[in-house]
């Protein structure tokens, strides 16, 4: 198996990218393909006593930055950028998965016009697991798209469902809608139109609404939502989680007494630092597209690296878009029964 790096994306690029990369390479035997300015991956990896052996560098002399528009990433002005070269790579097969750190909407607006959708596919979503208060969840979607129609989202429930099973090992996904409450008619028109669809959807199963204080309390295995809404759980998901860290690192730094009892349950503290820590997981898939892509996050670490490459290893592997498109199949067939 070959997974194409974008060796530049991301905040803490290009070390984290690389390094995250030779440790996946020794860790789980696949090739890497680095892409970026060779010199530079070549001059960091000396610098910090890295080995490139078993890796391939393919030269981006450019970077596409957080402030470039997400669109241009198909302009032939940003087709030398490090994450235009390995979405290209991906896209003629010289590599069976993709991971970046890099710009999300010029991720998600490559996956679309570059690489492109699933056939049948309306919109890719990015799809982030998350941990909520038993085990995890997915989130679909998280940014890419702000503003969809019912049928996309019942396909993003479809696709969360499936990736669900297939790479985390779930049995039936519990598949809920976020919503402002849980009864059938709450919602705007987009929410209540798709809550018809998902009840009617017989390939998921589908619990209805699910409301935002219930999403970490395990309310379901796959919330699906729009970009905008998605975004916005996320990002204060995470917020909590740093600050809810800090208040009980205060609380057990307050005095004497506190510091001894956090001695007691310090392996405790780092299970549960651990357990809402987004370096475990790694990356995200950007589900639709027709073949692999995983998003890191931006502030991604080499560990966070190595875990997105691991988890587009098992993508690859159970063969999720494969999956995807059968299921297309057979949910257009039951539509198509019911006219």
């Amino acid at each position: 198996m070959k997974i194409i790096v974008d060796a530049f994306g991301g905040d803490n690029a290009p070390l984290a990218p690389i390094q995250g990369a030779i440790e996946a390479h020794q860790e789980y035997g696949v090739d890497i393909i680095l892409t970026g300015d060779e010199a530079t991956i070549q001059r960091t990896a000396a610098d910090h006593n890295l080995s490139l052996n078993g890796i391939t560098i393919v030269h981006a002399p450019d970077v596409f930055t957080n402030d470039d528009q997400p669109s241009t990433i198909r302009s032939k002005a940003k087709a030398n950028t490090s994450m235009a070269v390995g979405l290209n790579l991906l896209k003629k097969g010289e590599g069976d998965a993709f991971v970046s750190a890099g710009n999300s909407g010029a991720l998600g607006a490559g996956a679309m016009f570059l690489v492109k959708r699933i056939k049948g596919i309306q919109r890719v979503a990015f799809a982030p697991v998350m941990p909520n208060s038993k085990s995890y969840f997915m989130l679909i979607d998280s940014g890419v798209n702000t503003d969809v129609r019912p049928k996309a989202l019942q396909q993003f429930a479809m696709m969360g469902s499936i990736y669900m099973n297939k790479v985390m090992g779930y049995e039936n996904p519990r598949v809920g809608l976020a919503n402002v409450g849980t009864e059938e008619h709450k919602g705007d028109t987009l929410r209540q139109e798709t809550y018809v669809l998902l009840k009617d959807t017989p390939s998921i199963n589908f619990i209805g609404n699910v409301e935002g204080r219930d999403i970490p309390l395990d309310g379901a295995d796959v919330v699906v939502c729009d970009g905008f809404t998605g975004n916005m759980i996320l990002k204060t998901y995470e917020g909590v989680a740093i600050a809810l860290m800090k208040k009980i690192k205060g609380v057990f730094m307050k005095n004497l007494k506190t510091k001894l009892a956090a001695l007691v349950v310090k392996s405790d503290l780092k299970e549960l630092k651990k357990s809402v820590d987004y370096d475990e997981v790694g990356g995200a898939p950007v589900l639709g597209c027709a073949k692999p892509i995983f998003k890191a996050h931006g502030s991604a670490n080499a560990k966070t690296i190595k875990n997105a490459i691991r988890v587009t290893i098992d993508y690859v592997k159970n063969d999720v878009i494969a999956s995807i498109t059968e299921a297309l199949k057979d949910m257009d067939d039951t539509e198509n029964e019911g006219e």
